[in-house]
């Protein structure tokens, strides 16, 4: 299988919001109760126009991976993201690092999060946060593989719903 990851266009906006909408619910649909809200969360969060407006802000990047030139996955970075819990002021956020789960074994994750731990570091940042709920332990342990450290959690609300996060964040 040929991988192949590329920096996302403005013109990749619906391969993007329909790898989300897919990729959350694979991994995330069955936790909420209310599915009217989980729609109402897809329509707003991984809407085109939503995902078109992010690929346009200067501090967002987008990846996209394919195998076989299919959409498998993508990532997301926002560049000099300030979070209280990271002491730094040349903080990235890892916001999304989504793969189709056919695909969770072909090391698409890894190259996506190489792919934007570089860009991290070519804008002179030298943190990367990022938040995983705290029962996604396969997440978890691939986060820290790949050095990055649990420091605290917080509840945040998705879909009407609150659920329990880890920050986790790697210093360069």
């Amino acid at each position: 299988m040929r991988i192949e990851v590329r920096k996302a266009i403005l013109a990749d906006a619906p391969i993007i919001a329909l790898l989300g909408r897919i990729t959350f619910g694979e991994t995330f649909g069955h936790l909420f109760h209310d599915q009217q809200a989980l729609q109402r969360y897809y329509h707003y969060t991984f809407g085109v126009k939503k995902i078109q407006s992010s690929l346009q802000k200067g501090n967002n990047i987008f990846w996209l991976a394919f195998a076989d030139d299919l959409p498998v996955g993508y990532a997301k970075l926002k560049l000099h993201s300030l979070n209280k819990i990271v002491i730094s002021e040349a903080a990235s956020q890892l916001q999304k690092i989504y793969v189709l789960k056919d695909f969770l074994h072909q090391q698409i994750g890894l190259v996506l999060l190489e792919s934007v731990i570089e860009e991290a570091q070519k804008a002179a940042n030298t943190h990367l946060w990022l938040s995983v709920l705290y029962t996604n332990e396969r997440a978890i342990q691939f986060y820290e593989k790949h050095g990055f450290v649990k420091t605290v959690q917080q509840v945040t609300s998705v879909a009407e719903q609150d659920f329990t996060f880890e920050t986790m964040v790697k210093a360069f």
